[in-house]
């Protein structure tokens, strides 16, 4: 079983791929010294919760995001905005598909919701 430092430094080392930061962006971010944070990243000291506070702001996650130890792979929770901007990015023939589906579920929930104020009625 894999150690709760060792989990926290892997799922930071994660998080910032994931966004593509250095280590060095995330220090000029987070105000956490490199070698601190070399340090937290490579499991050899274990980060405080106010370390740990600054790293979810930097990396726009939930402070609980460092302690998840089910796939590592798994993408992450991106807040909205982030996704929106990451469908930005895609084909426009790829966004117009995205958009019909959100379009779609919108409508379902927004049919689902009438049917439950006529039956309140």
């Amino acid at each position: 079983m894999i150690q709760t430092v060792e989990l926290v430094a892997k799922n930071i080392k994660r998080l910032r791929e994931f966004k593509s930061f250095s280590q060095k962006e995330v220090c000029a971010d987070s105000t956490i010294p490199q070698g601190q944070y070399s340090r937290i990243e490579n499991a050899k000291v274990e980060p405080s919760i106010s370390t740990l506070e600054k790293l979810a702001l930097v990396f726009e996650v939930d402070i609980a995001e460092f302690f998840k130890s089910d796939d590592l792979e798994q993408e992450v929770n991106l807040p909205l905005m982030q996704k929106i901007k990451m469908i930005d990015t895609l084909a426009k023939d790829e966004q117009q598909a995205l958009l019909k589906m959100i379009d779609l579920a919108l409508a379902n929930k927004r049919m689902k919701d009438n049917l439950q104020t006529l039956i309140a009625q």
